[in-house]
């Protein structure tokens, strides 16, 4: 199969998918190019130029999304020539479903994940502090602000600052 993001030929594709959209929206794509989504950077993202026309509107938004991403000047210009009607440009713009929730050294989190405290922290309308240390299991993400998950501390669930937690 040939990657549909950077027109590798026979390459192994796995199912990404491309959030904020159709719920079952997804692009199979190379290993390569997943590993390289979250942080694109170099050139392995020109081939762009000619994918972001793809007749697969999940191809399109991930091509715009990646575009956005590359802080280049040819990705720059191929984002003031790409054109989406409107319902895919809104799907390409929707921030709260592509941003990416961080703990405080910079690994991605995930909704399930277990973290671990870094600092104690009063918990406001509660009256007890988490201690840091702390494990956090089962996290859920804030879908609008990726400086926030949710987690269960002592039983009450509380919403925690992404720069205050470790993964484990």
């Amino acid at each position: 199969m040939t990657c549909p993001l950077c027109t590798t030929p026979d390459v192994p594709l796995i199912s990404h998918p491309v959030s904020g959209g159709p719920a079952d929206a997804a692009v199979s794509i190379c290993a390569t190019c997943a590993d390289a989504l979250d942080a694109p950077a170099g050139d392995h993202f020109r081939v762009l130029a000619s994918t972001m026309w793809s007749d697969d509107t999940a191809v399109q938004v991930l091509a715009a999304r990646t575009l956005a991403k590359l802080d280049t000047p040819w990705a720059r210009d191929l984002v003031d020539q790409l054109y989406l009607d409107d319902d895919t440009q809104a799907w390409a713009d929707n921030v709260a479903a592509v941003t990416a929730h961080k703990d405080a050294h910079g690994a991605p989190l995930t909704a399930g994940d277990t973290v671990v405290l870094i600092k104690d922290l009063p918990v406001k309308g509660a009256g007890f502090t988490a201690k840091r240390g702390t494990a956090v299991r089962g996290i859920t993400l804030v879908p609008d602000n990726a400086a926030h998950i949710e987690g269960r501390v002592e039983g009450q669930r509380i919403v925690i600052l992404t720069a205050f937690v470790k993964r484990k």
